[in-house]
């Protein structure tokens, strides 16, 4: 028979916890139990594990020594680890569902109903009252460590949980994916952005030429990642084109270097800087996020990030009426349903033609500082 108890968590939060208690012959011979945020949640797990536990065979396959959801997430990060370093934000996703509930679950108990359990538990109050795109994000994550958990290291998942979760959050009403983003800078954001910089860079002149880097990233509509790897070795001068290695994709990251053509303003500034490292940029990424955040704070510039530079930068040359195999020459796009996500046309021509801060940001000096520097494979 299954009781179910509630229970308040550490953090002030009501848990459902699931025991069940098999006896033969009067002795114990099987019992587990599993802990849900919702209670309808705990009593359809209890319902169906009854009736599992009930078929033959079912209790010695039971009493195998399961996996959890954080021990299948440690192993991911460390496989992975070993390949590549992993973005900021599936690192900091993956820990925190580690640290849920979540990561006790073991990997056979792993079910659509307890992964829509987990994504509705995150949509409410105790788990944080995220927005179904988070969840979704969440549950993305989740689903690259679990797809590989039973082909690669025999982890009893089931191949069609998360799968059917996702229909039954769809089924439901919650829309699971991130809406396409269509933030463009204003000319005014623009600028005050560049007073700025320039004018931390007469305060610190080795500290990262901020406008170099802005600029560079709006013509080049390259992303800022990519930009502190490009080196001076990766240029084609006679194309005026630039190896952008290990460039983003869904299918690929490692070793998928892409070459990309650099509009003249990009190549301008790029000729600019000094060439006293392999780097063309040598900053650190972080870094430069971290100077990007800052000055939107300070600025009081909202729900401005530094990739939507890249959607300035491609929906400009549309603008100008490129056509798409010329733009995706320099974003890098295979295809045009990834290159229409990043294309928010304001109207026609090209409205950086005689921008009063081109001249002066490619001119602007260079002091380059110690410290922070990437290194360039072969």
């Amino acid at each position: 028979m299954a009781t179910i108890r509630a229970r308040k968590r550490a953090d002030g939060t009501i848990g459902y916890t699931v025991q069940i208690r098999i006896n033969r012959d009067k002795e114990l011979v099987y019992q587990e139990s599993q802990t849900f945020a919702r209670k309808q949640a705990a009593q359809a797990w209890a319902k169906r594990r009854e009736t599992e536990l009930a078929e033959p065979g079912a209790i010695e396959r039971a009493t195998r020594t399961g996996h959890t959801v954080r021990e299948m997430i440690t192993r991911y990060m460390l496989e992975r680890a070993k390949v590549e370093p992993m973005g900021k934000t599936k690192k900091a996703t993956l820990l925190a569902i580690a640290a849920s509930y979540l990561g006790d679950i073991v990997d056979s108990a792993v079910s659509s109903q307890v992964l829509v359990d987990y994504a509705l538990w995150r949509m409410g109050p105790e788990g944080g009252a995220v927005q179904p795109q988070t969840a979704g994000n969440d549950l993305a994550h989740l689903g690259s460590v679990l797809s590989i958990a039973r082909p690669a290291w025999g982890y009893e998942v089931s191949p069609h949980a998360m799968t059917d979760a996702r229909t039954v959050l769809k089924k439901l009403g919650y829309k699971m994916k991130s809406r396409e983003r269509d933030r463009r800078p204003a000319m005014e954001e623009l600028d005050k952005y560049i007073e700025h910089f320039f004018e931390m860079q007469k305060r610190r002149p080795s500290s990262i030429n901020m406008p170099k880097v802005l600029a560079f990233a709006l013509f080049s509509t390259r992303r800022q990642e990519e930009i502190t790897r490009i080196c001076w070795a990766d240029l084609d001068e006679e194309r005026q084109a630039v190896k952008v290695r290990d460039m983003k994709n869904p299918g690929q990251k490692i070793g998928n270097d892409v070459w990309c053509h650099l509009p003249d303003e990009a190549w301008a500034i790029l000729q600019s800087m000094p060439r006293e490292r392999e780097e063309i940029f040598p900053y650190n990424s972080d870094s430069i996020s971290a100077a990007w955040t800052r000055a939107s704070k300070f600025l009081e510039i909202d729900d401005l990030r530094f990739h939507d530079l890249r959607h300035e930068g491609i929906s400009r040359l549309f603008e100008m009426d490129w056509d798409i195999p010329r733009v995706s020459s320099v974003s890098g796009h295979r295809d045009w349903n990834s290159l229409r996500r990043y294309t928010h046309l304001r109207g026609r021509g090209d409205q950086y033609k005689g921008w009063k801060w081109f001249c002066k940001v490619r001119d602007a000096p260079v002091v380059l500082g110690e410290g922070g520097l990437l290194s360039c494979g072969p």
